[in-house]
């Protein structure tokens, strides 16, 4: 296996905050870059954690500490700048510096994260991004609540059951969950408005269904309901931070 031109870095929680990230940005990705398409897509990029396997993907935000401490490294504490740390800003900071200390540093590095309903921590990950020169484009991946709110932004019924279950839980929620996923409760598990609880009904737990979403929406849809939820604002820090990689640009500081 030929090695990949360009290697992207992902911090995220479970495998499947992963496989939601890297599937829009791959298709976000693929509509900008004419020739980054997907039978060709492993000799231009990768996505990575901190081990040199192919099928390490990414590195979970609870393992960085143990990462820097198995290589000996320390992290920074204290201050960014004349600021005092914001929500998620020093275990974002202990995540780059885990991914700058390596031989062969990523070109960017993706911080996948929920809000979990505490829209500081965007503040938190803007506020590390922008408090030290790393080496690597750092593209934030911030769902509201959960990345469960992404998968719903693509949901389309298929057929008159998935139609029947769409009514029925808007009907018991008293709001669109398509449109509306950034209302959903993402701390109270099995509440009313549990936003895991509203897409298990949805697609009865089934990934397959789930990967249809994310993969066969359009992305004008994706965008369009994915305004408040982070999805949009992800997408566009996409094309704005990685697609300039591919095309060789320069990218704006």
């Amino acid at each position: 296996m030929s090695e990949s031109a360009y290697v992207f870095g992902v911090v995220c929680e479970a495998r499947a905050d992963q496989q939601t990230a890297c599937v829009i940005a791959d298709r976000v990705i693929a509509d900008c870059v004419e020739w980054a398409q997907p039978e060709v897509r492993d000799s231009l990029y990768r996505w990575c954690g901190v081990h040199p396997t192919p099928d390490n993907r990414f590195v979970r935000w609870q393992n960085v500490q143990e990462e820097l401490s198995r290589r000996g490294l320390k992290p920074i504490m204290g201050r960014f700048g004349d600021e005092s740390g914001k929500p998620d800003a020093l275990m974002a900071r202990k995540a780059l510096l885990l991914f700058r200390s390596l031989n062969h540093p990523p070109t960017a590095v993706v911080l996948v994260r929920d809000s979990d309903g505490d829209a500081s921590r965007r503040i938190g990950l803007e506020q590390v991004r922008r408090s030290y020169p790393w080496p690597f484009q750092v593209v934030i991946a911030l769902a509201e609540p959960k990345r469960e709110a992404w998968v719903l932004s693509g949901f389309e019924p298929q057929g008159h059951e998935e139609s029947n279950r769409l009514q029925r839980l808007s009907e018991r929620l008293s709001i669109d969950p398509l449109t509306k996923s950034h209302e959903l409760d993402a701390r109270k598990h099995g509440a009313k408005t549990d936003i895991k609880r509203a897409l298990s009904e949805l697609t009865q737990d089934d990934w397959r269904r789930e990967h249809q979403c994310l993969e066969e929406a359009s992305l004008d849809l994706l965008k369009q309901r994915g305004e408040k939820n982070g999805l949009a604002a992800f997408m566009t820090e996409v094309r704005e931070k990685l697609v300039p990689i591919l095309k060789g640009q320069d990218i704006p500081c």
